[in-house]
C-alpha cells in the first residue's frame, strides 16, 4: 500500500499495525513505546514535531541483515538516513557507506567509516568531488557514463593517483515498484546500457588512472519479489563471464539495495531470500560482493510524533486534524503518495473506536495531506500521534520550506538508561533561518523586533490539560508549545508549570516548567518563549552527563570541494 488515499476499508487496525513492527508495543498507561520507552515522554521532553531513532531496533535490524549476508560488504546508503548518530551506530556495527555526494562523503567519514570502505554512487558527480574522493582514497567510485570515465581519468592522472572504478550497469530491468524510485530501466537516467559495457570496461582499463574492478548495478527501491533482483543479476554475471573471456579481470560485483518494507500490510521481503538470490547466481564466480541497503535498515526503526492542533468539522466531509508536521517535514506523502501509518501516542486513544480523519499539515500548500479518510481514533487538539517508518527520507528530506525550522531529532537508547533517550539535533530557531542572509536595502530604522502591539496574547488554558479522555492530568505535554513555529506568541502550559515571569525584559511573561531555566527570545520575534526540560543550548540535552555532538552539515561547514580552502573539517579530512 503506497497510496495516502488508500480506501478505509483495506487499512490495518493500531493492533495489527503495532504486532507486525517488533519495535513498537502498548501500554496500558503509557500508550505508544518504540525499543520500549514511552513516545509521549519524549513529546513532553522535547516538543513536536520530533523524530525519533530507536537505536536498539536499528541494530538490531543490521544484525540480521549481516548475518544473512556473510562475507558480503554492507555499504549503508546514506541518503536515506544521513544524521552522523545513525552513521555512526552503523560503523560501530562494521558497516561501509554508499554515498552520493561530496557531503555525503564527509559525514561518513566524520562519522568514522574507513574510507576503504565508502563507494561513491552517482549520475552527476563534479569534478571536485571526484577529486575529493580520490584524495580521501574511497574503496570504489561507479562510474555512471562515458562521459564520467574520462572526466575521471584526467582528474586522477592530475592528482598523480589511480581511480578504483566499478561500472553500473542499467539492465533494463523493471524493478516493479514505484516510477519515481525506479532506477533500471532503459530510459532511467541510472547507469551504463548493458550492451555498452564491454567496450568501455575495455577503455577504462587503457585509460590513465583508472583501475577497473568490477561492475555495479541497482534498479530501484521498494521491490518485494526476488524476480526482479534476479533478472538483473543474471545480466551481471554473463557481463562477468564475457568480460573474463575477453581477459579483463572482474573482481567484484555491488549488487545495490533496493529491499522493501511494509508501510500497511504488504508482505515483508526477507534479508534471508535477498541473500539467497545472490549466492545462488554469483556464488560460482569468485566475487566479491557489496550491498547497498537503505530503507530497510533504518526506515522501520524511525517514527515522526506530531501534535494536533486542532480539528475542523463543519463544512468538512470528515474530521480534518491539522497537525504540527507537515510535508516541509515528511516530504513522501506530497512527494509520491506514499502511505505511512498514523497512531496516537495515548493509551486510550490506541483504543478508541476508529472514524474515516483526514490529516494535513499547516504548510500553505493543497499538496500537504499525510492522509485520506484515515481510520483514526477521535483525536482533540494536544493530542500527539506517531507517523510510522519514517527513519528512512524523512529527516534526511526536510526543508525550512514556509519558514519552518527543522524538527528536534532523539534516538531512543534504553542502555543509557534514565530517561533512555537523548537529543541529537535540538530543533532549530526561526532565526537561524536567515542567519546567512543579507540585506542591502533594508532601512536603517528598522527594529530588529516586533513591536509590543503586534505580539499576539497568551491564551487562557484549563486548571487540567485532560486531553486525552483518560482523566489524567496533561501536564507532560508538548512544553515546545512556547512558539517553535514561529508565530511570536507565548503559550502557557498546565498547573504544574505556575510561574510567570518576564524573563528575557521583553514585557511578556513566561511560564517555564519545573525545570524549564531557559526562557528566552530564541526566535528573535521580540516574545518570549518556554524551552523544553532539555532546551539549553550548549547543556547537557538528555541528563547524561555528556555533551552532544550537533550535525555539522546543517551549517554547511566542510570542504566539500577538497580544496580546504573557507571551511571547517575534522581533522582527518585535511590535505
Amino acid at each position: 500500500m503506497t497510496d495516502t488515499h488508500a480506501p478505509a476499508g483495506d487499512q490495518p487496525s493500531p493492533a495489527e499495525l503495532i504486532a507486525a513492527r517488533p519495535a513498537l508495543s502498548a501500554h496500558a498507561m503509557d500508550g505508544l513505546l518504540l525499543d520500549g520507552i514511552p513516545l509521549a515522554a519524549i513529546a513532553a521532553a522535547h516538543g513536536t514535531p520530533c523524530w525519533v531513532t530507536g537505536a536498539t531496533t536499528l541494530r538490531a535490524r543490521y544484525r540480521r541483515l549481516a548475518h544473512a549476508m556473510a562475507g558480503v560488504c554492507i555499504h549503508y546508503a546514506v541518503k536515506a538516513n544521513d544524521h552522523l548518530a545513525i552513521l555512526a551506530l552503523l560503523a560501530a556495527e562494521g558497516a561501509g557507506a554508499d554515498v552520493v555526494s561530496g557531503g555525503e562523503l564527509l559525514r561518513a567519514r566524520q562519522a568514522g567509516i574507513p574510507a576503504h570502505r565508502i563507494v561513491f554512487s552517482g549520475v552527476g558527480k563534479t569534478a571536485s568531488e571526484h577529486a575529493l574522493a580520490l584524495r580521501h582514497g574511497v574503496g570504489q567510485i561507479n562510474v555512471e557514463s562515458e562521459e564520467e570515465l574520462h572526466e575521471l581519468s584526467t582528474i586522477a592522472t592530475a592528482l598523480g593517483t589511480t581511480a578504483r572504478i566499478a561500472l553500473r550497469v542499467n539492465p533494463d530491468v523493471d524493478a516493479g515498484t514505484l516510477d519515481a524510485i525506479s532506477t533500471g530501466r532503459a530510459g532511467d537516467k541510472f547507469g551504463i546500457p548493458a550492451a555498452d559495457i564491454p567496450a568501455l570496461y575495455a577503455a577504462a582499463a587503457r585509460l590513465p588512472g583508472l583501475h577497473p574492478t568490477g561492475l555495479a548495478v541497482h534498479i530501484g527501491s521498494q521491490i518485494f519479489g526476488m524476480s526482479a533482483f534476479a533478472a538483473a543479476y543474471r545480466r551481471i554475471a554473463t557481463l562477468v563471464t564475457d568480460l573474463r573471456a575477453a581477459g579483463h579481470p572482474v573482481d567484484a560485483v555491488d549488487c545495490g539495495g533496493g529491499l522493501g518494507i511494509p508501510y500497511a500490510e504488504e508482505t515483508a521481503c526477507l534479508p534471508e531470500a535477498w541473500a539467497a538470490c545472490i549466492a545462488g547466481i554469483f556464488g560460482h564466480l569468485d566475487l566479491r560482493l557489496a550491498i547497498e541497503p537503505g530503507r530497510w535498515l533504518v526506515g522501520p526503526a524511525g517514527v515522526l510524533l506530531a501534535s494536533v492542533i486542532r480539528v475542523r468539522r463543519a463544512g468538512m466531509p470528515r474530521p480534518l486534524v491539522i497537525l504540527d508536521a507537515a510535508m516541509n517535514d515528511l516530504a513522501r506523502p506530497a512527494l509520491y503518495g506514499a502511505w505511512h501509518a498514523i497512531l496516537p501516542l495515548s493509551a486510550t486513544r490506541l483504543t478508541a473506536a476508529p472514524e474515516p480523519t483526514d490529516v494535513a499539515g499547516p504548510v500553505c500548500e493543497s499538496t500537504d495531506i499525510l492522509a485520506r479518510a484515515r481510520l483514526l481514533a477521535p483525536l482533540q487538539p494536544n493530542d500527539s500521534v506517531a507517523i510510522l517508518d519514517c527513519g528512512a527520507y524523512g529527516a534526511v528530506m526536510s526543508s525550512t520550506y514556509n519558514a519552518r525550522p527543522l524538527a528536534a531529532q532523539v534516538m531512543v537508547e534504553p542502555t543509557l538508561g534514565t530517561p533512555g533517550f537523548t537529543l541529537i539535533r535540538p530543533r532549530t530557531d526561526a532565526t537561524s533561518l536567515w542567519a546567512g542572509e543579507a540585506m542591502p536595502h533594508r532601512p536603517a530604522t528598522q527594529p530588529d523586533a516586533a513591536p509590543a502591539e503586534s505580539r499576539l496574547p497568551q491564551p487562557p488554558q484549563p486548571d487540567s490539560m485532560r486531553q486525552d479522555g483518560t482523566g489524567a492530568d496533561q501536564t507532560h505535554r508538548d512544553p515546545a508549545r512556547a512558539d517553535r513555529h514561529g508565530t511570536a506568541a507565548g503559550q502557557m502550559l498546565g498547573p504544574a508549570h505556575p510561574a510567570e515571569t518576564d524573563r528575557d525584559g521583553a514585557g511578556t511573561n513566561q511560564t517555564p516548567g519545573r525545570s524549564h531555566l531557559t526562557g528566552t527570545d530564541r526566535d528573535g520575534t521580540g516574545a518570549g518563549q518556554m524551552l523544553g526540560r532539555a532546551h539549553q543550548a550548549g547543556t547537557d540535552q538528555d541528563g547524561s552527563g555528556a555533551g552532544q555532538t550537533l550535525n555539522p552539515a546543517r551549517s554547511a561547514e566542510t570542504d566539500q570541494d577538497g580544496t580546504g580552502a573557507g571551511h571547517t573539517s575534522s581533522g582527518a579530512f585535511q590535505g
